[in-house]
């Protein structure tokens, strides 16, 4: 099928989450119809001459979660939840950045906080209908919120037992286990923790 490429947009791909900017590819009607249908971000090839589905052959897909025109309607700003890196390479990013809130420092205290989460509901995204015996994210979000939540509730009680004690260590590993949990849920309701961050930052307002 043959496109007129003066239809085509560039897309700018953003990390919902850290910001940071992923990749450009191009897009036009029919690759923006598909992506608002599945929720996937879809381009189209100009080399190639088709749409292509990020992530249909490595699994690094692009979980859309808004899609915003410029002033002058020629280009395009998407924010995506990646499941996995952005480009061909390897790179989180195609510049070779990691992908990292911007502002946060690769190898600093921030990175295992902030940084690091944001790593971590990647990770879980990509994790989303693979097989359940494949790891146990996998398998949380194969058994839904239901079981997810149970789960949740058995480790907010671990926590709460373990805070009546002075071991740190088995506190703040029941914390760890409590927020991964929590990230589990929130991704099974395909949301992020950045929604829940929206949700403060206007009640602090």
């Amino acid at each position: 099928m043959k496109t007129n490429t003066e239809k085509l947009k560039p897309a700018i791909i953003q990390d919902a989450e850290t910001g940071r900017v992923l990749m450009m590819a191009w897009v036009n009607d029919e690759s923006l119809q598909v992506t608002r249908d599945t929720g996937r971000m879809t381009f189209y090839s100009r080399s190639r001459q088709r749409l292509w589905t990020k992530g249909e052959e490595s699994g690094n897909i692009l979980y859309v979660k808004e899609i915003l025109d410029d002033c002058d309607n020629d280009t395009l700003l998407v924010k995506v939840t990646p499941a996995g890196p952005a480009c061909h390479t390897g790179s989180d990013t195609c510049w070779g950045e990691k992908n990292l809130p911007y502002g946060v420092s690769a190898g600093g205290d921030a990175e295992s906080a902030a940084g690091f989460t944001a790593e971590l509901e990647s990770i879980i995204e990509s994790r989303r209908g693979a097989d359940p015996a494949s790891s146990y994210t996998a398998k949380l979000l194969a058994g839904g919120p239901r079981i997810i939540a149970k789960k949740l509730g058995e480790e907010s009680a671990e926590l709460i037992i373990e805070s009546m004690d002075n071991r740190d260590d088995l506190f703040l590993n029941e914390a760890a286990d409590l927020l991964y949990h929590y990230l589990v849920l929130l991704h099974s309701r395909n949301h992020t923790l950045a929604d829940v961050e929206g949700i403060l930052r206007e009640r602090h307002k």
